[in-house]
């Protein structure tokens, strides 16, 4: 590690994290855009939320302006198109079934006539304002439920008509986007993860007329869905097991897996496992972010020395090297040396607390041993399809769920509460049906 970053990281880290990060006013000179694509699911997600929002919004930033993408950017993490069609088609359904958005049962993509129809629709017609908003949406159903003969029906009408003169409200564009986002004041906002996000600037800056009420069944971080005792006790005696891959250079590791230890794995008796990634250039992370999820998870953060190439592989063979049974507590100790005490884990002398307080195992681990064992948990983690880390598989009940990323954390409560209430529900349907037969005993004798 240079001595540039050594020394200085911890020093401008924690000024960095003692400032005001939020920006005290946006520009508001631009209103907001919401950029969609017609192929795009998150999109279909979003468009159910416009005509809320465009209520609620001030006069001053009104209307909502719609830019719809007509090319698609590559996907993340060198997935193919296939295999991001058919994440966000199950991750959209998870969506949908969590925030009661409307969604098929079995989703898929729509077909090309359909999607050239849909442009032509939108394209000539002569709604504004919120009747557009409203054909928007409609002309979304039909794309994502496959009602393919009403949207016939609308593109036979509307391919008589004239185009209309420039819309300031709505535009088609050319340029790239992976999935639907807003645009305010500079900055980009994922339509449904940030969503909440952009309605709390909204509401800071007071462009809006009322309370936003969106995603009603958002879980806030720290905040747990099962709280009865005998509902704990039955998600523990499930005996839950959490997988994790993730990148050691990374703060948004620490800060995960800091809260899921604190937060998560105690109360529901889960057991972890944690597979480290080779190094791949994440030490170069959104500063702003990381500052925000520590201050929403209460999960420490900095001063930090960010770790590179050569303090991944050091950080690798002291993991590798101690007893399976302790590995866990040793990373995060490692990571919270890391990321709130400004070490530097290449520095044998950095790693003493660790090599004090665990097990070793009496062979060491040499580098290629531990790059080897790196590489094995990239390929077990690419052939999972995710597109963002860390990447989280998690087992109960027989039943395996895999998701990734800070945004999607809540989806472990989420399951556990699902399982228990299918749990019950089949244990109900159980009792009545053996109540049943007993009566039928009753009245042969």
């Amino acid at each position: 590690m240079s001595l540039i970053r050594r020394w200085f990281d911890p020093i401008r880290s924690k000024w960095y994290f003692d400032q005001p990060h939020r920006q005290a006013e946006l520009p508001t000179d631009q209103g907001i855009s919401v950029y969609l694509r017609l192929d795009d699911v998150y999109s279909y997600l979003a468009v159910q939320q416009l005509i809320q929002l465009e209520e609620i919004l001030i006069d001053e930033i009104r209307p909502l302006k719609i830019v719809i993408s007509t090319q698609g950017a590559l996907p993340p993490q060198g997935m193919s198109i296939q295999a991001w069609q058919n994440y966000t088609l199950n991750d959209a359904k998870i969506l949908a079934m969590q925030h009661r958005f409307a969604y098929d049962d079995v989703p898929e993509m729509p077909c090309a006539q359909a999607l050239a129809q849909a442009h032509t629709i939108l394209e000539r017609t002569p709604l504004m304002g919120r009747d557009f908003l409203y054909l928007l949406e409609d002309v979304f159903h039909m794309l994502w439920n496959q009602q393919y003969g009403k949207l016939n029906m609308l593109y036979m009408m509307a391919k008589n008509y004239r185009q209309p003169s420039k819309d300031p409200q709505f535009r088609f564009d050319e340029t790239p986007i992976l999935s639907a986002f807003f645009s305010f004041g500079g900055r980009h906002y994922q339509a449904v993860d940030d969503l909440l996000r952009l309605m709390r600037r909204l509401q800071q800056q007071k462009l809006l007329t009322s309370s936003p009420i969106f995603l009603i069944n958002h879980i806030e971080w720290r905040e747990h869905l099962i709280q009865d005792a005998e509902e704990l006790t039955d998600v523990q005696a499930m005996q839950p097991e959490l997988d994790l891959y993730l990148s050691l250079e990374d703060p948004i590791s620490w800060l995960l897996l800091a809260y899921i230890q604190d937060e998560l794995a105690n109360l529901y008796n889960i057991h972890i496992n944690i597979y480290p990634l080779p190094y791949q250039g994440r030490d170069f992370f959104d500063w702003s972010l990381a500052a925000r999820l520590s201050k929403r998870t209460d999960v420490a953060f900095t001063p930090f020395c960010r770790p590179d190439q050569k303090t991944v592989l050091a950080m690798a063979k002291l993991f590798y090297q101690i007893e399976a049974t302790e590995r866990v507590e040793a990373l995060q100790e490692m990571l919270r040396l890391t990321w709130t005490k400004g070490k530097d884990l290449s520095l044998i002398n950095h790693q003493r607390s660790i090599l004090m307080h665990h097990q070793f195992n009496q062979d060491p681990i040499t580098d290629d041993e531990a790059v080897q064992h790196l590489q094995d948990n990239q390929k077990h983690c690419d052939a999972l399809q995710q597109p963002n880390q860390p990447v989280m598989v998690l087992r109960i009940a027989e039943q395996e769920f895999v998701f990734n990323s800070l945004y999607r954390v809540w989806m472990i409560e989420s399951i556990f509460s699902n399982i228990l209430q299918k749990k019950y529900e089949a244990e109900s349907k159980e009792t009545t049906s053996e109540s049943l037969d007993s009566k039928e005993i009753d009245s042969t004798e």
